[in-house]
């Protein structure tokens, strides 16, 4: 039971496996306090149960293609807790910058829950909030969460991807493929854009990194590739995996995948 004044539910993930498949049944209740959301009313919804189901390869198949998930496309992943990734918004603006909305339709240009002052999503200290209909769900690192696990500055896993491989938090090896080189924050391999796209609302209105696509990638600006993954020897994997990073910048979760689906 999460006794927490805005949560005051019980926390249920229950992951099982099969020959073909790990699987996940949870009411994605978080397992840590939360809070505060410093949210406007109409955004201010309350954590609620959710019937999750989800299942993940247990043998994932790398592949060179990214593909996209979150929203209609599908779930990109669940912690070992069970709340659910979700690292972008349905927020958006128009051109001018003169209409946008939270939820609805504006424009083009979508907003990003971290990293940006313009607009407020309440992420609270677990850089998570609340969408319609109780779905309590991650933006960035679930700090909280981790906080529970009490590994430290350690290499951790804390969830699995749709497309079964699995994501860490934060910390990884120097080396990727030596578990007895030193622990290191890892940096994903994305900046803001030196200037802003053609028709963008004007950064003097919404400064770079409001939005999505205020954001490019660089090969080896950092650890990691444009899913925030990289292939390397883990502590459940000493023979080497493929696997994402939780950052503290963004992506802050991964926005696509990289495995067979």
């Amino acid at each position: 039971m999460n006794a927490h004044p805005l949560v005051r539910l019980s926390s249920i993930a229950n992951w099982t496996c099969t020959s073909s498949a790990r699987k996940l049944v949870a009411n994605g209740v978080p397992d840590h306090d939360v809070g505060p959301f410093h949210i406007q009313a109409d955004l201010d919804f309350k954590i609620a149960t959710q019937a999750i189901s989800f299942s993940t390869p247990i043998a994932p198949v790398l592949t060179e293609t990214a593909k996209e998930l979150g929203g209609p496309q599908g779930d990109t992943g669940f912690m070992l807790n069970g709340v659910k990734i979700d690292p972008g918004t349905g927020g958006n603006c128009n051109d001018s910058g003169s209409n946008c909305t939270l939820l609805g339709r504006a424009g083009r240009w979508r907003m990003e829950a971290l990293g940006q002052t313009s607009f407020n999503f309440g992420a609270d200290s677990n850089n998570a909030h609340v969408q319609p209909g109780g779905v309590y769900h991650y933006h960035g690192i679930p700090e909280g969460f981790i906080k529970k696990l009490s590994k430290g500055q350690a290499m951790t896993l804390v969830g699995w991807a749709a497309d079964g491989f699995p994501i860490y938090a934060r910390y990884g090896y120097a080396e990727p493929n030596n578990a007895t080189s030193a622990v290191k924050v890892i940096k994903s391999s994305y900046r803001t854009k030196a200037e802003p796209d053609a028709h963008r609302p004007a950064s003097s209105l919404y400064p770079m990194g409001t939005f999505l696509q205020d954001y490019e990638y660089i090969a080896g600006l950092g650890d990691l590739d444009e899913c925030n993954g990289r292939t390397g020897v883990t502590p459940e994997f000493p023979q080497g995996i493929y696997h994402y990073f939780a950052t503290d910048t963004f992506p802050f979760l991964q926005r696509c995948v990289k495995g067979a689906l």
